[in-house]
């Protein structure tokens, strides 16, 4: 027998080696088929984001109780609102999330101890922390202008809202929409009112 002679895979080396290459070929296609299904979900969500929900994170002071800095919430396109609604808003390239008290034509009236009226009808404020008229550099009675929404904080006496001409009124073009969920801390995820 010569050195050269080529030695003959046995039955069970070519099962063996059949196994490895089908469960290489099976892993290519796993693998084609997850990074598929990673593309498709992101460019889904990439879209709901865009057109129908903005996820957002809380910073700042002036919507606690109801939220605080480090919330994620979660906002929905909308462009009708109602007295209590949480709207998310965009101002000077940050965003901001105020309440929704007055529509375009209303009449807001804050007196000197903040209780808030609309048209004459003082409303029942239960989420708000501390009632204040300061800050304040507009003239009350107010009415809101057209195309416009009039906001305030929860926490008034540091919330920079619509009573300053700093913020002012909200207009339709800055709006991201209704804050509608918390989703953490996940000790207070679900609905906000």
């Amino acid at each position: 027998m010569s050195e050269t002679q080529i030695r003959k895979p046995t039955l069970d080396e070519l099962k063996k080696e059949l196994k490895r290459v089908n469960n290489k070929k099976e892993y290519r296609k796993v693998l084609r088929n997850s990074l598929i299904v990673v593309v498709v979900v992101a460019a889904l969500a990439v879209l709901v984001s865009s057109f129908f929900v903005t996820v957002l994170k809380v910073t700042g002071d002036s919507m606690s109780p109801t939220m605080a800095t480090s919330d994620i919430v979660v906002a929905q396109n909308a462009s009708e609102f109602e007295p209590g609604d949480l709207m998310a808003f965009y101002y000077n390239n940050k965003v901001l999330v105020k309440r929704v008290l007055g529509s375009p034509g209303d009449w807001i009236n804050i007196d000197e101890d903040g209780i808030v009226s609309i048209n004459g009808v003082v409303i029942e404020e239960a989420y708000v922390s501390d009632r204040s008229l300061e800050p304040t550099d507009i003239s009350f009675p107010y009415q809101v202008p057209e195309n416009r929404f009039f906001v305030l904080g929860d926490h008034r006496s540091v919330s920079i809202d619509s009573r300053s001409t700093v913020v002012g009124c909200v207009t339709r073009e800055q709006l991201i929409g209704k804050v509608v969920f918390r989703v953490f801390p996940f000790n207070k995820f679900g609905s906000l009112n």
